[in-house]
């Protein structure tokens, strides 16, 4: 008890005081310097989680993009760059639904509704396909700039896409061009099976000569 009484006594003598006004200096002196590495610290974690987000957005707006481009001429493609491209889509959907901003999933059924429409509008050739895409390229950047106001819109064209649905007149267009997309896939590997057939046989009548004549040179 004797030293606590002689320690408050040292506090108390004007001896003391330059020391505590020192310690209480270098106290607080390292407390702001912490609180400003930890200030500083944070925003740049933030900044690093932004640009990434920034980044997969990017990437993913461009994966979907590339995609609209390969749907306009959706039935000129073979069967196996059709299998890519959907997987492609695919990913950047996932990517697209994942990505922390408020309404991506509402992006995300907008632009498979766009997809869908332009591989059946590939079928039908019902409109130019230049200007589609170049407009699901401008919406999807619109979003990435302005995502709450973007959301609206495409809440609104869903609700409205919805409707439309309900059409008996859209339900019997949408089915003739569903036929039409299968008449010409049906044309497309007819010509392919042709053109395999026709290759097998120049390369049989190629081969043949050669076979005779090692026949006759034994």
């Amino acid at each position: 008890m004797q030293w606590w009484n002689d320690l408050i006594s040292w506090l108390d003598s004007s001896a003391s005081q330059p020391t505590v006004f020192s310690a209480v200096v270098l106290f607080i002196a390292v407390l702001a310097a912490g609180l400003l590495a930890a200030w500083i610290s944070g925003l740049a974690i933030k900044r690093l989680v932004a640009q990434r987000d920034r980044e997969s957005k990017a990437a993913a707006i461009a994966a979907l993009v590339d995609a609209a481009t390969e749907a306009s001429v959706w039935n000129s493609l073979t069967p196996q760059e059709q299998v890519l491209a959907d997987r492609a889509v695919g990913q950047a959907d996932i990517v697209v639904r994942l990505l922390p901003i408020r309404g991506s999933d509402v992006a995300a059924n907008w632009a498979a509704h766009q997809l869908h429409e332009l591989k059946r509008a590939s079928a039908t050739f019902g409109y130019q396909l230049d200007p589609a895409v170049v407009e699901f390229r401008d919406r999807l950047l619109e979003w990435q700039r302005h995502p709450g106001r973007t959301r609206r819109q495409f809440q609104n064209d869903l609700a409205r896409w919805r409707t439309q649905r309900q059409d008996p007149e859209q339900v019997a267009v949408e089915q003739q061009d569903t036929w039409v997309a299968d008449q010409h896939q049906q044309r497309y590997q007819g010509s392919v099976t042709i053109a395999d057939e026709s290759t097998d046989a120049a390369t049989t009548a190629t081969t043949a000569p050669v076979a005779l004549q090692g026949e006759q040179q034994r």
